[in-house]
C-alpha cells in the first residue's frame, strides 16, 4: 500500500491543507475566481465541468492513492488561495507535483517555496525515489520553479494541446 503524505503542510508562508469533502466547493470557487490567468496552461481553467470533476474527485482520490491535493491558504482560517498537488502517476518510486496560485499571489517565491516544501514532504515518503514537475515549454513562469529548486530537465515530451497557450512540448523535469 502506498503511503500517503500528511494532511497539513506548514510552511514559511501558510500552509497546506488536504482538500476534504468540505472543502470542496470553496477550492472550485477559488479555481473559478482565477480561471482568467489559469486557462492558459492548465485545462481545467476555462472549463467548469471539468474543474468541478477534477477538484471534486479530490477525497476519493486521496483515499485510493491516486493524488493528493492541498489548498494552500496563509492562514488556517484563510481563504484558498491557490492548489498544489503529488499525483501517483509517474510510477511506484516517484510523485509528480502540480500547482497553481491565485493571480493575486503570483511573483513572490510562493509557488518556488511551497513546491520546495512539497518535494521534500514527497521524497520523505518510504517508497519515493523521485519527483517530477512537467512543464509546458511555452509557460517559462511554471518551469522557473524547478529550474530554481534544482530539477533536472531530463526530457521534452510532444503533446496534443489542450489549451491555446500550450506549445505541444511538455518539460519534464526530475529531482536531482
Amino acid at each position: 500500500m502506498p503511503t500517503a503524505p500528511p494532511d497539513r503542510i506548514d510552511a514559511a508562508r501558510g500552509l497546506l491543507l488536504r482538500v476534504r469533502e468540505d472543502d470542496v466547493a470553496e477550492f472550485i470557487e477559488a479555481a473559478a475566481a482565477n480561471a482568467d490567468h489559469l486557462s492558459a496552461f492548465i485545462p481545467w481553467g476555462a472549463d467548469p465541468d471539468y474543474r468541478a470533476e477534477r477538484i471534486g474527485a479530490a477525497p476519493s482520490d486521496w483515499a485510493g492513492h491516486l493524488a493528493y491535493l492541498y489548498a494552500f491558504r496563509e492562514t488556517d482560517d484563510g481563504p484558498v488561495v491557490g492548489g498544489f498537488s503529488l499525483h501517483r502517476r509517474v510510477g511506484p518510486d516517484g510523485l509528480e507535483i502540480g500547482y497553481w496560485l491565485a493571480a493575486s499571489h503570483t511573483g513572490r517565491g510562493l509557488a518556488t517555496e511551497l513546491a520546495g516544501v512539497l518535494t521534500a514532504v514527497a521524497l520523505g515518503l518510504p517508497e519515493i525515489e523521485r519527483v517530477e514537475i512537467h512543464t509546458d515549454e511555452g509557460n517559462a513562469r511554471s518551469a522557473a520553479v524547478p529550474q530554481r529548486l534544482g530539477y533536472h530537465l531530463v526530457r521534452v515530451d510532444e503533446f496534443d494541446p489542450r489549451t491555446p497557450s500550450e506549445t505541444g512540448r511538455l518539460q519534464i523535469w526530475v529531482t536531482p
